[in-house]
């Protein structure tokens, strides 16, 4: 399985990297593989203010709909709009071409409360 090293986790299976005081988040190759074929993506929350851990939107499988957690506090300032059309890329590239939403980081220091890959891996029993 594949956990990059710049990244940080979440136990909801959500990622994040940072740049700066922004970030781009998604949910990780675990997660995808477990929800199965992604068909929806449901992100109403651009341009909102969120606490670490509300729910940002959905994503829907063929068999199931998950709610998606933001993993620090912060504004939503862009949502990936190529999943309108291809929300499969959250399946075949979920730390690429597959992020979901970009934010500002309200807290740095929430950051820490954040998994490593080493972390992660173990708590998914990769």
């Amino acid at each position: 399985m594949h956990l990059p090293e710049d990244l940080r986790y979440t136990k909801e299976q959500e990622w994040i990297r940072v740049s700066g005081n922004d970030a781009y988040i998604g949910i990780t190759e675990f997660a995808q593989k477990e929800l199965g074929d992604i068909v929806y993506v449901d992100i109403t929350t651009q341009g909102q203010e969120l606490k670490q851990n509300d729910i940002f939107g959905t994503v829907e499988a063929v068999k199931t709909v998950s709610d998606l957690f933001i993993p620090v506090s912060g504004t939503i300032l862009e949502v990936n709009e190529l999943l309108n059309s291809q929300p499969e890329l959250v399946n075949t590239d979920p730390y690429g071409k597959g992020w979901m939403i970009k934010m500002s980081i309200a807290d740095l220091q929430e950051l820490e409360s954040l998994l490593s890959a080493n972390t992660y891996a173990a708590v998914i029993g990769a």
